[in-house]
């Protein structure tokens, strides 16, 4: 198999902020790959199983793909991957390789590692060596699982850090045909609007005379605190 992912990166000795480099092909690193080529990045797959190299290659969710054996620092060099702004290390379940894997990057300047970890140990571990963003695929799906069945009227939670988030609320009944002047967001529950969506498109930063309306998506910045206090003060939790 050529390598055309090394080909086409290698040597440029310029950051590729455009671009990702995934490594690790499963479950977790295939979706990753194919959110961001649906949306137009160019991205780059990797992993130590020609199997799933090819993969990759025939569902054209990668514009490139090389096997590697990413726990070697000559290897990552030579395919280019320290060229890039964001690598994404998909290796949950060998903590070994997964930790290595970024401790390499990280040592070669690469600016933003997000790695995968499958445990409270493992997310220690990645971040002992660097890593800027350390996620739980797992546990983040539980949440978002379980939000949407208590909660409905939440079409979408981002969190910020642990205590502070963006979400998407359905306008409550109660704010049907008021201004956002008018229900105080900020002054009665510290929550600030940052966009309002209707009629299939997205109002940022929305005037104070903007009337909302029930259909309406409000999009909310704020502490979980206060979150949970305006959703059960509007009944919706």
């Amino acid at each position: 198999m050529v390598d055309f992912g090394a080909m086409f990166f290698r040597g440029r000795g310029v950051k590729i902020s455009q671009q990702f480099a995934v490594i690790g092909l499963g479950r977790f690193g295939r979706g990753v790959c194919e959110t961001l080529h649906g949306m137009g990045y160019e991205v780059l797959g990797s992993d130590n199983q020609e199997r799933l190299v090819n993969q990759v290659l025939q569902e054209h969710i990668v514009n490139h793909a090389i096997q590697l054996d990413s726990t070697d620092p000559q290897a990552l060099k030579e395919a280019g991957l320290f060229e890039f702004e964001t690598v994404i290390v998909a290796i949950g379940n060998h903590l070994d390789a997964s930790v290595i894997t970024t401790l390499n990057l990280k040592e070669a300047g690469v600016p933003n590692v997000v790695a995968k970890a499958s445990s409270e140990v493992h997310k220690k571990l990645l971040e002992r060596v660097g890593a800027d963003r350390v996620v739980f695929p797992e546990y983040e799906a539980g949440c978002e699982l379980a939000r949407s069945l208590t909660r409905p009227a939440i079409l979408d939670w981002f969190d910020l850090d642990p205590e502070k988030s963006i979400v998407e609320i359905k306008v409550p009944e109660a704010f049907h045909n008021r201004t956002v002047a008018e229900v105080e967001l900020r002054t009665r529950y510290g929550l600030n609007l940052i966009a309002l969506r209707f009629d299939d498109k997205f109002e940022i930063n929305p005037s104070p005379s903007q009337k909302l309306n029930k259909g309406d998506i409000m999009v909310v910045i704020g502490a979980n605190n206060d979150i949970d206090r305006f959703l059960r003060s509007q009944h919706i939790c």
